[in-house]
């Protein structure tokens, strides 16, 4: 196969994973705590000898959008958002992780988890744990539990050491290789929770674009293949 076949499946296989990440983006625009996510293509160049250079394009580099998403009030006690640069730190059975999903609620230990069963941390890297009994439960900017203004823990807000080591698991978890850090300037609004933050209408376009490059390249690669086809039948003849 020549230079430009393989060059155009390189990009064909990068257009393909770009399609993939739209459509999924697409699917959870209504996901609560979603972050958008984006391909970067970038471009390998390699000398050939005598014959000039070939460059190939992939798309193996995931970008995350950090953005903030839409609030919309609940009136929910334990339905938490954050507004600024910070995730919830959560515990599950692979280890902690980060999220922006703040639909929290006392499993029967009284610990706030996640809807899928995950522990909600605190400041300290412990369970947020809430009385049964805990009356006028509030939570504070700073992300103070307090039970009749009595404080009861401090719900933490962390970001990553490395933003570039962020990694995607499971939707709207991510873990971070680096380790993480106390979040500064970011605050908690309860009775909030924070929506994803895909533009949907820009989605849609971004998948008819990639929809017509793929279909382009798929020309050529048919064009190609018929005239490779036709030298080899007029060499046989």
């Amino acid at each position: 196969m020549e230079n430009a076949a393989y060059v155009t499946l390189t990009r064909q296989s990068g257009l393909m994973r770009e399609m993939q990440v739209v459509a999924n983006n697409i699917a959870n625009a209504a996901t609560t705590g979603f972050r958008q996510e984006g391909l970067i293509f970038s471009e390998y160049v390699r000398r050939l000898d005598g014959t000039g250079d070939v460059a190939m394009a992939t798309a193996n580099v995931r970008n995350t959008s950090m953005a903030q998403g839409p609030v919309t009030r609940t009136g929910g006690r334990f339905d938490l958002a954050i507004e600024g640069d910070g995730f919830f730190l959560i515990q599950t059975p692979a280890g902690e992780r980060l999220t922006r999903a703040g639909a929290f609620s006392p499993n029967a230990q009284g610990d706030l988890v996640t809807p899928d069963g995950h522990v909600l941390l605190d400041a300290g890297g412990a369970p947020v744990f809430v009385p049964p009994d805990a009356a006028d439960l509030s939570v504070s900017a700073d992300g103070t539990v307090s039970s009749d203004g009595r404080p009861l823990t401090q719900i933490g807000l962390f970001r990553p050491l490395e933003a570039s080591g962020l990694l995607r698991e499971d939707g709207v978890m991510f873990r971070s290789e680096a380790g993480v850090e106390p979040a500064e300037g970011a605050t908690i609004l309860q009775g909030y929770l924070e929506g994803s933050n895909v533009d949907p209408l820009s989605q849609l376009a971004r998948m008819i674009e990639v929809q017509r490059a793929y279909e382009m390249g798929q020309s050529f690669l048919d064009s190609e293949n018929e005239r490779i086809r036709s030298a080899l039948q007029s060499f046989i003849k």
